[in-house]
Formats: C-alpha cells, sequence, structure tokens
C-alpha cells in the first residue's frame, strides 16, 4: 500500500529503463497520476509547478511505456520501470542526468543485448503472476511442467538440426524458441536465467569440479 499522505499526497518515482536498467528521471506523483500510469501504461506525473497531472512525452512524443511499479520498503517511494520512446530528458539527452543509455537511434538495446534476457525474465513471471487469457505463455503455465519441458527439448532439437543442416539464421531463430521456452520453465520452478549464469560463473573458477 502506497503512503500518499506521508508526502502531502505525493511520492517520488525514479523511472528506470527496464531493460538497459539505466536510471532515466525522477518525478512525482499522487494517487491520480498513479493510477493514470496503470490505466494508460503510459508514465503519468504530477507537475508540482504547474499543479497538474502530465503524461511523459505527451508533448515530445517521447513517452515512458510502463513495464512494472515497485513500491519501496517504506511504501513511500515508486521504481517505475519503463521503455523510453527516444531521450528522456525535455534537454534532449537520454537521461535527466545527462547520462548514456544503451540504445540506438531506433530504441533497440545498443550495447550489450543480453540484458534483454533479464527483462524477458521479468515479463515472463509477469505473465506467470496475473495468467492473462489468449496469451501462449499463460497455456504453457496452465500446461503444466511435463509440457514446458517438451518444449524445451523440442527446441533444442530443432537447433541441433538447424546447427548440422540448415542456415545460421535458423539456427538462431530456433536458439531463440529454445531460449524462451528455457525461461518460462524455469519461471515456473521459482527460478531466473541469472540462476543459470550464476552457475557458469561458478564453473569459470578453474579450480571448479563437475559433482
Amino acid at each position: 500500500m502506497i503512503d500518499f499522505e506521508k508526502m502531502n499526497g505525493l511520492v517520488p518515482a525514479i523511472v528506470q529503463d527496464a531493460e538497459t536498467k539505466t536510471v532515466l528521471m525522477l518525478g512525482y506523483m499522487n494517487e491520480e497520476a498513479y493510477q493514470k500510469t496503470l490505466d494508460t501504461k503510459k508514465v503519468t506525473f504530477w507537475s508540482r509547478s504547474r499543479s497538474t497531472l502530465w503524461t511523459k512525452g505527451e508533448t515530445s512524443g517521447n513517452f515512458l511505456t510502463l513495464v512494472d511499479m515497485k513500491v519501496d520498503c517504506d511504501n513511500d517511494t515508486l521504481l517505475v520501470k519503463a521503455i523510453p520512446a527516444g531521450p528522456t530528458c525535455h534537454k534532449g539527452t537520454d537521461t535527466c542526468w545527462g547520462e548514456k543509455n544503451e540504445r540506438d537511434a531506433e530504441g533497440n538495446v545498443e550495447k550489450n543485448p543480453l540484458l534483454f534476457l533479464s527483462f524477458l525474465n521479468d515479463f515472463i513471471e509477469k505473465r506467470h503472476e496475473e495468467m492473462p487469457e489468449g496469451s501462449y505463455t499463460t497455456s504453457l503455465f496452465k500446461d503444466g511442467i511435463n509440457r514446458m519441458a517438451q518444449k524445451v527439448g523440442e527446441e533444442a532439437l530443432e537447433a541441433v538440426i538447424e546447427a548440422c543442416n540448415g542456415t545460421n539464421d535458423r539456427l538462431i531463430y530456433e536458439a531463440s524458441d529454445m531460449f524462451y521456452h528455457l525461461i518460462v520453465l524455469l519461471t515456473s520452478k521459482g527460478l531466473r536465467i541469472e540462476d543459470v549464469a550464476k552457475e557458469l560463473v561458478v564453473r569459470h573458477d578453474p579450480n571448479w569440479h563437475k559433482h
């Protein structure tokens, strides 16, 4: 429960790029701005100088599309995870601190696309929590662990076939299917792709020995 009354109806909202994890800006939300953000999926704030709601990007087109919002341990600060459509700062920089975000001119993650795996895991976890109808991911969770494990095996086999007899493009395509279904399987077990990465870090130690 968000405590809007602690700061006279407002709470600070820290906006973070949901994929790159770069902190983009700080704004303030009242209860109305918070609800509008949830309803429209466009990050909306309360302007303290103009005493009105304002949706980031309503004049520039550089909207912040909501991915998730979390409240902190004191219930008085929001962490807003969003996808930026262009520079966030009104001065034209990627962030309000003049830092470079890891996106190209088209908005694609630029320097480290591996960050998208973490974002995808967040997205799949949200599907697992909400289970929206019509979602393929939801259908996998409903089908159960055996079906999810089977899909990982099927996609891994497809990747092997393409590696041996196909093209590089098809190999990437099938490997992508395999990674997606693996993340779904991990999520169903309460695990994340980062848990696999941690295991690989351990194995990279020259003193590691296979169990």
